[in-house]
């Protein structure tokens, strides 16, 4: 598996520290799509669309990381893009009332089999984005009926809207 980066300015240097990270620490194979140098002028749909295509193109052997200020807008570029199932992680709701909640890094694989993890980096700090990022590549795809159905359906709506 191939792990393609795609940044804007807002997550330049994040991901300057996700991608040695990524590719020498967990042991993955990593391309950096951009963007090379921190530009404030950048606009973030131009550095995410080629990891969006890359992941579109083979979304079973590839995935994508991509990061912005919020992480917002580069998922909905991301999610234009059939076959991406882009999610947006900002960090783990804890809250204040002793509630119990599952992980969504966690979910966001087990059950939408996520290809995309997009970064909030104005709201993570480097070791939380590292926790993150490792727990998203580790967590597999539960492969369980009700989700693979869910998926399918997802897929045909893409299917029927991009004919």
């Amino acid at each position: 598996m191939t792990i393609y980066f795609g940044t804007d300015h807002a997550g330049f240097e994040l991901k300057e520290n996700l991608v040695p990270y990524v590719r020498d620490e967990l042991g993955y194979e990593v391309e950096d799509l951009g963007a090379h140098e921190y530009n404030e002028d950048d606009d973030y749909p131009d550095v995410i669309a080629p990891v969006a295509t890359t992941v579109s193109a083979d979304p079973e052997n590839n995935r994508g990381i991509i990061l912005g200020g919020s992480g917002q807008g580069e998922a909905i570029v991301a999610n234009r893009f059939p076959r991406v199932r882009a999610v947006v992680f900002n960090g783990q709701y804890a809250p204040g009332d002793g509630r119990d909640i599952p992980h969504e890094i966690e979910l966001s694989r087990e059950h939408n089999n996520s290809n995309v993890l997009s970064l909030g980096a104005r709201f993570l700090s480097v070791e939380e984005a590292r926790e993150a990022v490792k727990q998203w590549l580790e967590t597999p795809f539960s492969g369980d009926e009700r989700h693979i159905r869910r998926l399918k359906k997802i897929e045909e709506l893409t299917n029927h809207l991009y004919r």
